[in-house]
């Protein structure tokens, strides 16, 4: 199993930008389906992003498409976020995850671990 942890939230202005990082711990971070989630106060958590192992194809939330960018180093075993033009209602805690595929992790399901979290809060 993966171990991860996140990094990269913080406090931003609307309209800027953040990078999130996820570093993995474990052998088997190249042959998992890495994604991002995030939960709100008061909501449940929810589908940002998602890439397959070797990074040559994404999927994107219809919320977040055109200003977010997951993308993966192998060799590093780190997984990104580049997320452009941010908006309050972006504010979150944001969560990597590390899955089977991009399907199901769209669904939010087989998922096979997920990192401690990190906040990203918008100000307006």
């Amino acid at each position: 199993q993966v171990q991860l942890v996140e990094s990269g939230g913080g406090l931003v202005q609307a309209g800027g930008s953040l990078r999130l990082s996820c570093a993995a711990s474990g052998r088997t971070f190249s042959s998992s389906v890495m994604g991002w989630f995030r939960q709100a106060p008061g909501k449940e958590r929810e589908f940002v992003a998602a890439i397959n192992r070797s990074g040559s194809q994404t999927y994107y939330a219809d919320f977040v498409k055109g200003r977010f960018t997951i993308s993966r180093d192998n060799a590093k075993s780190t997984v990104y976020l580049q997320m452009n033009v941010l908006k309050p209602e972006d504010t979150a805690v944001y969560y990597c995850a590390a899955g089977r595929s991009v399907p199901t992790m769209a669904r939010r399901s087989d998922i096979d671990s997920w990192g401690q979290g990190t906040q990203v809060t918008v100000s307006s």
